[in-house]
């Protein structure tokens, strides 16, 4: 009996948050992954420094490449080079406050770069290569009524962000319809984790009152306290994408927990499990909490962090995903934090 061809992925962004988990799940499922990051000075690879050795490049499972999806012809000679069973498009100008700072620089990494790779796909002939987009709860944006989201709800994003996650959205769709290509779409609601960068308003939190508890920060600045999100662990939705791209068919799912917390609620949360006691006073702008063993006030709002324009609600419905992929996130919210928290005690 001949060996079974090891299948073979090519992750974009596989030096994010969510690169990295994918990349442990499917080497552990034995495929071979070659990944794609930009050439930079600085290494940048410090999420998945523990998959290989990136100076004498001992995992044969796992190759990197330089390219950047703002380039299409390297994108289209390093998916020829390939020919993967399965692409993933994790590549993105992620961070939805910075979109509105550098929105022609978003919309081309994040929008044009999911056409790019599409459009590789199509010129190369690889009907059998499988294409997973991942697609944002941002692209809803000003949702009318709070209820949990699925896949059928009208999309109105309130960021180029989002405006550029809904383009590649349609886009996977298109070349679905058109092409014939197995182009999938997962909406992957607000999703966290140790790996997260220290940008990310989780991150920001855990990270702030861990060192706030140890004498390493007087203060931490917030933006809306009120804005309503639905957190999941990053390593459960990696594996949906896994499972997206396993169903039958090509289809659009949301990926989420159904669970709904504001900003000040995680902010609680995670004071209580540091033992910080906190005390909230003032409204708006002028709202801070106050460290009730100190007296020191540890927590304000700076308008700084505000979006010029906001979104205020995001909660999503995956039961599409529970009854036909059989997911569902293992980890709830509060054992995110806690992993959270381990993470940054351990490396601060």
């Amino acid at each position: 009996m001949g060996k079974v061809k090891k299948k073979i992925a090519l992750i974009f962004g596989i030096t994010g948050q969510d690169g990295s988990y994918l990349a442990e799940i499917l080497l552990k499922k034995n495929y071979i992954i070659h990944g794609v990051k930009r050439r930079s000075s600085s290494a940048n690879t410090e999420r998945i420094d523990h998959l290989f050795d990136s100076l004498n490049f001992t995992n044969k499972n796992f190759y990197i490449h330089y390219g950047d999806i703002s380039d299409g012809t390297s994108t289209l000679n390093i998916i020829n080079k390939i020919k993967p069973d399965e692409i993933y498009n994790l590549a993105a100008q992620s961070h939805v406050r910075v979109s509105f700072d550098i929105p022609e620089y978003t919309a081309d990494i994040t929008a044009l770069g999911a056409l790019r790779i599409l459009e590789a796909i199509k010129i190369l002939k690889l009907k059998k290569t499988k294409y997973y987009q991942a697609s944002s709860s941002e692209m809803y944006g000003l949702v009318k009524k709070r209820k949990s989201l699925n896949e059928k709800i009208h999309f109105h994003p309130r960021s180029i962000y989002g405006v550029s996650k809904v383009f590649a959205y349609h886009t996977a769709v298109h070349y679905r319809e058109a092409y014939k290509i197995f182009a999938c779409n997962g909406i992957l609601f607000n999703h966290e984790s140790p790996r997260r960068g220290p940008t990310f308003v989780t991150k920001k939190i855990v990270q702030g009152l861990v060192r706030i508890k140890n004498g390493q920060q007087k203060k931490l600045s917030l933006g809306n306290l009120y804005a309503i999100r639905d957190w999941g662990h990053a390593k459960d939705y990696a594996i949906s994408m896994w499972k997206i791209l396993q169903y039958k068919k090509p289809e659009d799912w949301v990926i989420a927990t159904n669970k709904e917390y504001t900003v000040k609620k995680f902010v609680t949360m995670v004071a209580k499990k540091l033992e910080i006691s906190l005390k909230w006073k003032g409204k708006g702008l002028n709202e801070k909490a106050i460290d009730t063993h100190t007296g020191k006030i540890i927590i304000d709002v700076n308008s700084k962090h505000f979006r010029p324009s906001e979104v205020d609600f995001l909660k999503g419905d995956f039961s599409k995903a529970k009854k036909l992929l059989k997911w569902k996130p293992a980890l709830s919210t509060d054992e995110l934090i806690d992993d959270m928290i381990d993470f940054e005690i351990s490396n601060n």
